[in-house]
């Protein structure tokens, strides 16, 4: 058997299992509409049980943050490959000058003006994620995306003046690094691997839900870091490599 056929026939094979599977998970849901809700019966009150408020972030870095794990890492080697592929490469045409952008006074005055507030509510988001709807995931990207409105403000220089490069490719490594250091940190005091063991505090309050609250803060450096790495790479591609090198303009 030729090696195509022979993929094409390990894909149909496991193809056929797991269409096998979804099948019987499909036809085992309850009906919709009904009263029963195992999941909810369960999620809610371990969530108030750990005073998280928020039952989806108790979900995302308490009852299931070995998954948000996994999801972090998939984002962190996604950057990082983007990061690898996106290098110059030899041969390619050296770096050419960035001319100097033109930015409309409207454009200009909207984005200074709306920098800050995206800053404050992204750090708003992350840090109440265990009380109201957000986290590390959304407010991160919020972030991330944010420190871009300097880049409609003035330009590309501009940006590069305000984001240091290296500093965010460190805070990448140290968000995924402290979410898998809290896992460990668990397991060292006698806990589950990223169990909640430090005190959950009062409900409601910003101290509340324990390791909830810093599994969100590692994500959203995370995530924010991630987000201006990777558009990093892609603005450099665009506006500083390949074309007419600076000394032949």
């Amino acid at each position: 058997m030729s090696g195509g056929r022979g993929r094409l026939a390990l894909f149909g094979v496991g193809g056929a299992a797991m269409a096998v599977l979804f099948a019987l998970a499909v036809f085992a849901l309850p009906d919709p509409g009904g009263d029963q809700h195992p999941y909810r019966d369960r999620a809610v009150p371990a969530a108030v049980s750990h005073a998280t408020a928020n039952v989806v972030s108790s979900v995302n870095f308490d009852l299931r943050a070995m998954d948000t794990l996994g999801e972090e890492a998939i984002l962190f080697a996604s950057v990082l490959g983007v990061a690898a592929l996106a290098r110059p490469a030899a041969g390619e045409g050296g770096r050419r000058r960035v001319p100097r952008e033109q930015v409309l006074d409207a454009v200009r005055a909207t984005a200074l003006v709306f920098f800050p507030v995206t800053l404050v509510v992204g750090l708003d988001v992350v840090l109440h994620g265990a009380l109201t709807p957000g986290g590390g995931f959304p407010g991160g990207v919020i972030l991330g995306t944010g420190i871009h409105l300097i880049y409609m403000a003035g330009g590309y220089r501009a940006l590069l003046r305000v984001r240091p490069l290296e500093l965010f490719e460190q805070g990448e490594a140290l968000g995924m690094g402290a979410f898998a250091a809290a896992g460990v940190a668990a397991l060292l005091v006698g806990g589950s691997f990223l169990g909640n063991v430090v005190p959950t505090g009062r409900l409601g309050t910003l101290t509340s839900s324990g390791t909830v609250e810093l599994l969100s803060i590692a994500v959203g450096i995370e995530v924010a870091s991630a987000v201006v790495v990777l558009l990093a790479a892609f603005l450099t591609q665009l506006l500083e490599l390949g074309g007419v090198p600076e000394a032949d303009q």
